[in-house]
This record gives C-alpha cells, sequence and structure tokens, in this order.
C-alpha cells in the first residue's frame, strides 16, 4: 500500500494468495488487543496509549513491521501478562503508523496469517514468544454448498446494512466487490455486530467451512433483530406522528374558539363558578372547591390528569352539602302509610312513630340507626321504603351482600386511574337529599378479604358520635351524615361484629303468625298477583279456607315470599283460563288446591291421649309455632332411661331432670322408690327426622313419665310448653305467640304456662287466642295437678 493512499484497499484473490505464501519469523513481538479481534487479511485501525504497546510498535515500524496481535481474555485488564491473553492470535503487518494530538499513536495494521503461542520468552520491556503458524482447513474447488454459504452471506450482509441506521451505505459497495470467499468471511467476522468473545472463536475455528456456518446464523439473527427493531421504530414513529397531528389540530380548534369565544373548556369552568354560587357548603368546603377550580385551569385540557379533576369537581358539586328534604310530620299520615303498607309488625311501626314525635317537638335531632332483625320474607326492606314515603324523604338503599372491599365504603384516593367515591357517597348523590332514608340491605352479610375489611369501615357511617364528619377517600374532605335515618337488615346477628352491633338499635321483625299472612295475602299480596297477571277479582278470589290451606299446607316459611309464589301459580293458571275462554268457577276452595298446586304437606294434628304416657307439647320452629307429642312407655327392667326422636343435648337434659325430680317427689303421686328401679323407661318424640333441641319441652317430658309411671291419662285437648328445674320451679320460655297459635290451630283448648309467660299472652291479639284457657304456674306440683286425670 502507497504511504499516500486516502483509502484502505480491499484483498483480491491474488494478494490473498501471495499473503498466504509469505513467510514469518518464528519467533515475535506480542501487542495485546483490547475489544476487538484480527483477522487474517483484514485491516483494523487501532489506538495505543499503553507504553509497553508503544516501545513494540515504535521498533517494529524501523524494521519489519511484522507484530503478533492476540486479544486479550479479560478486557479491562492494563497491564496483561501471557496468562491473560487468548492462546491464539494473528501476524499482523505494520502499514502505516499516525501521532495523534493527544498523544497517544494511531496505528493501521493488516492480518496476515493464525499462529499460536508456544513459548513465550520476554516480558519486558515487551511481550514476545515463539509461535506455531496455524494452516486453515479449505473447502475443495467448485463446492457448491460453499457457493451457496457465501451467497447467502453475501444477501445477509448487504440486507443487514440495508436496514441498519448506524452502518455507512458505502459499505455495501465494498462487500459487493469482495470475491474471495474466505475474506469475505473475514471482513465481515471482523465487523460484524458481536462481541470480542464471540469474534475470538470464530478466529480459533480453522475449518473454512464451520466458519462460514457461524457466520450466516450470527448474520441471520442480527438480521431478524434489526427487522424486529426497525418495525418497533415505525410503529412508535406513526404513534407519535399521530398523536402530534392531534394535538396541532386542538391546538388549532382551540386557537379558533378562543376568537369566536366558545372555548368549551373555559365555558366548563364558568358553569362549575354558577353552580358553586348556588351551593349551600360550608366555607371550608368552598375554600377547597375554588382550589381545585384554580388547579383545574392551569391544567392541559389534552392531558390524564384533566379530566380526573374534572370528574373530582362535578361530584363535589353533585352531593347535597347541606341539602335537606322536608320532614312530614303528621304522626296519624304515618301511621297510616305504614299500616296501609304492612300488617302486624307493631314494635317497628311504634319505634318509627316515636321517632318522629321526638323530632316534631325538639325539631332537631340526630337520626337513629335502627336494624331490623328477622328471617327472610318478613318485609324489612320493604319496610325501609314506608319509613321513607312516611317522612316524605327520599329513599335509597344498598346492598352489602357479598362487599369484601373496604373501598367500597370509604372510596378510593383520586389519584388512581378509575377512582371513585364510596357507595355511601354515590347513593347520597343519587339520593340529591343530605337527609334520605339510607337502607343497608343485608349488613349481616359483609365480607373480608386482603382489601380490608368493610364492616370495620360501617363503624364510621353508623356511629351518631362520628358520622357527622364521615370521611371518604375520594373527595377528601369531611360529609355530614347524621341527618341521614339508617336503617339496617339482617338475618342473623351471629355474623355481625360486635362494636358494629353496638352501634345499632335492634328491633326483632318474627315471623308472621297464619292468621298474619292470611291477611297480608288478602290486603296485598292477591290484589299485586292479580294486577302483574292482568286480571280482577271477577276473575279470581279465594276464601278463607282457601288461604288458610295454602299457608299451612304449601309454604313453610316465617315470611310471605313463598306464599306470593303460591298465589302467582293460581293467578297464573286463572290467566291460562281466561284467556282461553274455559269455563271456571271464580272463587278458589280450598278443594280446588290439589288440582292447581298439587298435593301439599299435612302439618300436625292433635291426637286424643287415650293412653297414658302421651302429652301434647308446644314447639317453636323458623318458620312458625307447631304441636309436638312426647310419649313414653315401660318396661320390667333396672330403671333404664333410653331416649329417641333425634334430640338434642338440652332436650335430654330435660328428661333425665323430670326423671329425676319425680324419683324425689314420687310420694306425691303415691308412687315407691322401687318401681322406678323395676322398670325401664323410653321416651319418644316422633318425627325422628327432624332434629329437635330446647328447654321448652321439660314440663311436658315431665307429665309423660308421670303419667306412664301412675297410669293416669292426660286430660284431653290441653298441651304446654315450659322449662323445669331439680327445685321443682318451671322457668319461662320463648316463641310464645307463635306456640299458642300453633296449639289453636290444632284445636287445643287448654294450655299450661309459666306465670311469668303472662306478659307474653297480653301482648297477642284478643281475636287470635278467644276459646284457649290459659293455666299459668310457677311449681312442677301444680302442672301434674292441673295435666293428669283423677
Amino acid at each position: 500500500m502507497d504511504e499516500d493512499a486516502e483509502f484502505l484497499p480491499l484483498m483480491s484473490q491474488d494478494d490473498e494468495d501471495n499473503m498466504n505464501k509469505e513467510i514469518f519469523p518464528n519467533d515475535l513481538p506480542i501487542l495485546p488487543l483490547r475489544n476487538n479481534v484480527l483477522f487474517p487479511g483484514v485491516m483494523i485501525p487501532i489506538t495505543v496509549g499503553r507504553d509497553k504497546s508503544l516501545r513494540l510498535l515504535q521498533e517494529a515500524n524501523s524494521s519489519k513491521k511484522i507484530i503478533g496481535v492476540v486479544s486479550q481474555i479479560d478486557q479491562e485488564e492494563e497491564n496483561p501478562e501471557f496468562k491473560d491473553l487468548h492462546r491464539i492470535g494473528t501476524v499482523a503487518q505494520i502499514v502505516r503508523m499516525l501521532k495523534m494530538p493527544d498523544g497517544s499513536s494511531t496505528v493501521i495494521i493488516q492480518g496476515k496469517r493464525r499462529f499460536e503461542i508456544i513459548e513465550p520468552f520476554q516480558t519486558e520491556p515487551y511481550m514476545r514468544a515463539k509461535v506455531n503458524f496455524l494452516s486453515e482447513i479449505s473447502p475443495e474447488a467448485n463446492d457448491k454448498e460453499m457457493d451457496l454459504l457465501f451467497r447467502n452471506i453475501k444477501e445477509l450482509a448487504l440486507q443487514i446494512i440495508k436496514d441498519s441506521p448506524n452502518i455507512p451505505s458505502e459499505a455495501a459497495f465494498a462487500i459487493g466487490n469482495i470475491e474471495s470467499p474466505t475474506f469475505m468471511v473475514n471482513f465481515i467476522s471482523s465487523n460484524m455486530n458481536a462481541d470480542v468473545k464471540k469474534k475470538q472463536e470464530l478466529l480459533e475455528e480453522l475449518d473454512f467451512r464451520k466458519r462460514a456456518r457461524l457466520v450466516v446464523e450470527h448474520l441471520t439473527l442480527e438480521s431478524q433483530l434489526l427487522e424486529m427493531r426497525n418495525e418497533i421504530q415505525s410503529k412508535v414513529r406513526q404513534d407519535l406522528d399521530k398523536q402530534q397531528r392531534e394535538y396541532f389540530l386542538h391546538q388549532q380548534i382551540r386557537t379558533i374558539q378562543d376568537e369566536l369565544g366558545d372555548n368549551p373548556q373555559e365555558q366548563d369552568v364558568r358553569d362549575m363558578h354558577a353552580r358553586a354560587e348556588k351551593k349551600k357548603w360550608n366555607p371550608t368546603i368552598a375554600k377547597m372547591f375554588k382550589k381545585e377550580l384554580d388547579k383545574l385551569q392551569r391544567m392541559n385540557p389534552q392531558g390524564a390528569e384533566y379530566t380526573v379533576q374534572l370528574n373530582f369537581l362535578d361530584t363535589l358539586l353533585e352531593l347535597p352539602w347541606n341539602e335537606f328534604s322536608d320532614d312530614n310530620l303528621d304522626l296519624k299520615h304515618a301511621a297510616a302509610v305504614l299500616e296501609r303498607d304492612h300488617f302486624g309488625l307493631e314494635k317497628v311501626k311504634e319505634r318509627i312513630l316515636e321517632y318522629l314525635a321526638v323530632l316534631k317537638l325538639k325539631g332537631d335531632m340526630k337520626s337513629p340507626i335502627l336494624c331490623f332483625y328477622g328471617p327472610p320474607g318478613v318485609g324489612k326492606t320493604s319496610l325501609g321504603k314506608s319509613v321513607a314515603e312516611a317522612l316524605g324523604r327520599k329513599y335509597v338503599r344498598m346492598s352489602l351482600g357479598g362487599v369484601h372491599d373496604e373501598a367500597e365504603i370509604r372510596g378510593h384516593r383520586k389519584t388512581y386511574i378509575g377512582a371513585m367515591p364510596g357507595r355511601v357517597i354515590q347513593h347520597l348523590k343519587k339520593a340529591g337529599s343530605a337527609n334520605p332514608v339510607f337502607v343497608l340491605d343485608e349488613i349481616d352479610k359483609l365480607g373480608r378479604s386482603n382489601h380490608g375489611d368493610p364492616s370495620s369501615a360501617m363503624l364510621e357511617v353508623l356511629d351518631p358520635e362520628q358520622n357527622n364528619a364521615f370521611y371518604d377517600n375520594y373527595i377528601e374532605t369531611e360529609f355530614d351524615l347524621s341527618k341521614v335515618m339508617f336503617i339496617a337488615t339482617a338475618n342473623s346477628l351471629a355474623t355481625i361484629q360486635g362494636p358494629l352491633l353496638d352501634r345499632m338499635e335492634i328491633i326483632e321483625v318474627n315471623g308472621y303468625t297464619i292468621e298474619e299472612k292470611m291477611e297480608i295475602a288478602k290486603r296485598h299480596l292477591l290484589p299485586k298477583q292479580l294486577e302483574a297477571h292482568g286480571i280482577s277479582k271477577k276473575h279470581l278470589s279465594i276464601d278463607k279456607k282457601g288461604l288458610e290451606r295454602i299457608v299451612e299446607n304449601y309454604t313453610n316459611e316465617s315470611g310471605v315470599r313463598g306464599l306470593d309464589k303460591q298465589l302467582a301459580k293460581l293467578a297464573r293458571h286463572r290467566a291460562k283460563q281466561v284467556a282461553l275462554e274455559e269455563n271456571y268457577e271464580v272463587k278458589v276452595t280450598a278443594d280446588d288446591l290439589v288440582s292447581i298446586l298439587g298435593a301439599g304437606r299435612e302439618r300436625t294434628k292433635y291426637d286424643n291421649n287415650n293412653v297414658p304416657g302421651v302429652v301434647t307439647g308446644l314447639a317453636w320452629t323458623s318458620v312458625g309455632g307447631d304441636i309436638l307429642f312426647i310419649e313414653s312407655s315401660l318396661t320390667n327392667g333396672k330403671g333404664k332411661l333410653t331416649l329417641t326422636g333425634n334430640l338434642g343435648d338440652v332436650m335430654k337434659e330435660s328428661a333425665v331432670i323430670a326423671l329425676e325430680f319425680l324419683k324425689a317427689h314420687s310420694d306425691w303421686l303415691g308412687l315407691k322408690q322401687e318401681q322406678f328401679e323395676e322398670k325401664n323407661i323410653h321416651i319418644h318424640v316422633p318425627e325422628g327426622a327432624t332434629p329437635k333441641d330446647g328447654p321448652s319441652a321439660g314440663i311436658t317430658m315431665l307429665t309423660s313419665i308421670a303419667s306412664s309411671f301412675t297410669g293416669r291419662k292426660v286430660k284431653k285437648q290441653l298441651a304446654m310448653t315450659g322449662e323445669i328445674t331439680l327445685r321443682g320451679e318451671v322457668l319461662p320460655v320463648g316463641g310464645i305467640k307463635e306456640k299458642i297459635l300453633a296449639a289453636k290451630r290444632a284445636n287445643i283448648k287448654e294450655i299450661i304456662l309459666c306465670e311469668r309467660n303472662r306478659k307474653d299472652v297480653e301482648e297477642i291479639t284478643a281475636d287470635y287466642i278467644k276459646g284457649l284457657t290459659f293455666h299459668y304456674v310457677k311449681q312442677m306440683r301444680e302442672v301434674l295437678d292441673l295435666a293428669l286425670e283423677k
């Protein structure tokens, strides 16, 4: 190469052949090379800064200009030794040496032939070693596979040059003019985008065919990566172009709107100012709103934060700050509405009227927080709607069943995407009033998860001392809930946590009696179903016995949902007959029900006590009262007591107490102790598939055992209920109303109760207990005197 040449020439096939014939000395000065690998035939410029390297190059340049170039294993090593170098390197010829302004030297070297270091013998002033020259394994002439590999390498290289923005287009001319396959592979290996380790692997591969395949693999991967990167850049560029275009269009629209005086953002701000003037909020809220509105004006309308801020301000404006509906304090009107919508439930109605009376006299009071507790279908939820109508307030209902996230109650912070207020604030916004009747339905079914405990969040909502400053995370300020009348509903108190239960006034809504259900069906359910099915009273009516049969035989519930479904079935049947123009009787009687509703179930009927040991007891169930029979019989044995009938532990204990009491006081009945020791007694309660438990069958078991041992029958049409003690006392029990009504339906005439249950009987409507005689007792001896025939 001429010293004054401005370009580095490419190697022709003749140059390569001449290079392979050159003879080089066996001992060479070794130049460590960082961050690069030199291949035979390839020229590369290197910058030299290390003293040892500078001295080596200066001495070599002034003599034969032949050196050995070996890549470092560790590129960071500043003073490498032989152990820090690869074993295989390249003989190089110094082509040109240039002095740089910063004192370093740039040297252009050309690779000649591979060698392997055999024996290092000098380290100072620079490294020297004896070397062994390596010959590569070349393919045979006219090898078709090599021709294809060569063509493939050239095409891939040209494609990479075309796709890569970092490689100048002139490189394509250089590649296109290379004719030698060996030089092509070496040239591309030297210049391709690979690390030193990968290039050293290619240098050490002496089989040309394998080396060519490795280069094809690397170029293929590089081409795919470039293609993928270009696709991504193209998509990004398109998205940016679209965003810039939209931005410029929005800016133009804004400029036009400014000229016309019709900027929608400014219009929004003006509207909010006007709405804020009409709000009745306190100075603190007003100041906060103004601050947030000023922040909105400074925001870019195209930014995501603008919409979040706009929605936040809109929520503040829609909330009913100190906006109250006027209460209708006419107690007679309220009583009439409650009576119209709900039959029975006297305690609930009385509590609501008490609240209204205090509100009328005082003019202002904190709203009570009531909890209607009772079985499903008794009208707890619909009571809330009637209360709202009676008071003249707005009505909102929030179902809490399955809610397990605290943010559902308190809301999310507005910084989150998709944030919104809690459901309490949302429902108040919907109501448009700060004093609605707010029904919290199914509060006993609040869940709990890793997102928090919503029942704990409800503590603040339902505490009269705290809810005047309820904090919602979204609106970031306090809202007064003290004027809201909260009515919670629950089926069970067991699942409501103690502190929450403590904050509510529990009002038990008992199940309806058969008589009450019949009245509800007559007043409310049947007219509703007639209207829903497009028929009227002239098409369908049900007599009293028919209604009673439906309630007794076709429903088994405390509420009236099942009854409503049965009446709907009747209405559908009649609607079909009317539509088909069939002949039918308007009045449905008890005898017609089997053909329409199918076979119902029979309730327990009273059976005459024709044999000693059979006593009629009274039981309470979740769907009302019922009668049950307790039977006992004696057999010869050793005084063993056997209990059957699927009895619970408490009921079994009552039987043991009754037997032990009789043993202790056998003289009352003229019995001897030997009788208890010589007889086994078996007590059975029929309907064994039904579980039974509780203490209320105590006096019934006592009477049954006494009847069996004395042989005296129990009076006819007599029933009893009461708990017993070993001291001979009779204690009161619950469910008296349901038990008495069940006794009346079973044609019982006399009932024995504890003296302390007298007040429960006096609360029952007189019509329901007409024809019944009550015997109130304190001692178990009184029970036996009343129950057993002489």
